[in-house]
């Protein structure tokens, strides 16, 4: 069965790179979510005045890969302590957040939120909103698949790769196989 999940963990670059990674994930799609601009653009959310994150669509076999596991990677993959902030990208629309299309999602996403800050897994707080899913918003097609296309840029190589190390690292198993 497939499902699908809404998650922002800073650029959307960033989330698209590790989760096309994932066995299980059918795709992957950059996009903007939960602010109130209809069809909003790039410089729209980059100005912060939208409400939207940077977000990706991510679509997986429910067969294959469960969201618990999806929501395992998306918290080991990003700093969800940080508030609208990953690294220097800085802004509402960085903010961490779980979008989910439906309750067993969001309660998913509320039931490991708290046995993180029951287990003390992070320093500080989690700030990662839950929201239920209200709108969703394509990229740009030059944000689609950004990384697969440019891994020689300067951000790519600084902030995506050493991302991608860490998830191989961690998450060997769940590499999709090529």
């Amino acid at each position: 069965m497939k499902s699908t999940i809404i998650l922002g963990g800073g650029c959307f670059w960033c989330t698209e790179a590790v989760f096309s990674n994932v066995d299980g994930v059918i795709s992957v799609m950059p996009g903007y979510s939960g602010g109130t601009t209809e069809n909003p653009s790039y410089g729209d959310v980059c100005s912060g005045s939208t409400g939207h994150a940077e977000v990706v669509s991510v679509e997986y076999d429910t067969d294959l890969i469960g969201t618990g596991e999806i929501l395992e990677i998306f918290f080991a993959t990003h700093d969800p302590t940080s508030l609208n902030r990953q690294g220097a990208d800085v802004g509402t629309q960085y903010r961490s957040t779980i979008i989910y299309s439906d309750v067993t999602q969001g309660k998913a996403a509320l039931d490991m939120i708290r046995e993180m800050e029951k287990e003390n897994v992070f320093r500080s707080p989690i700030v990662t909103t839950i929201e239920p899913y209200r709108n969703f918003f394509k990229a740009e097609e030059y944000h689609q698949k950004y990384y697969e296309k440019n891994p020689e840029m300067g951000y790519c190589t600084v902030v995506i790769t050493p991302k991608l190390e860490k998830f191989r690292k961690i998450y060997a198993e769940k590499i999709r196989s090529t």
